[in-house]
């Protein structure tokens, strides 16, 4: 049965004792905890994996697109009339 953490959350790490060998050196360079050391570079690579999947990046011409029909909306067709229409009805 898994233990329970008694402060925080727990991650385990299975790694080479090389690797950790270089890692706990490289920490204390840093003058951190081994925790703080692999945070400080893994947090803003998680950051940055999350934001690049949850952002659009649109080229000038579909930038453009999109304004123009913000400002222009094309008037509904019968299929969007009816499916409007048909989630009004839903619970």
């Amino acid at each position: 049965m898994p233990r329970q953490a008694t402060e925080g959350n727990r991650i385990e790490l299975r790694i080479k004792a090389e690797e950790k060998a270089l890692l706990a050196r490289a920490a204390a360079l840093e003058h951190l905890d081994l925790t703080g050391f692999i945070l400080r570079s893994v947090l803003p690579e998680a950051r940055a994996v999350i934001d690049r999947a949850e952002r659009l990046a649109l080229s000038e011409r579909d930038s453009l697109k999109v304004l123009d029909l913000l400002e222009h909306p094309p008037k509904p067709t019968a299929r969007l009339k009816r499916a409007a229409k048909a989630g009004q009805a839903l619970p």
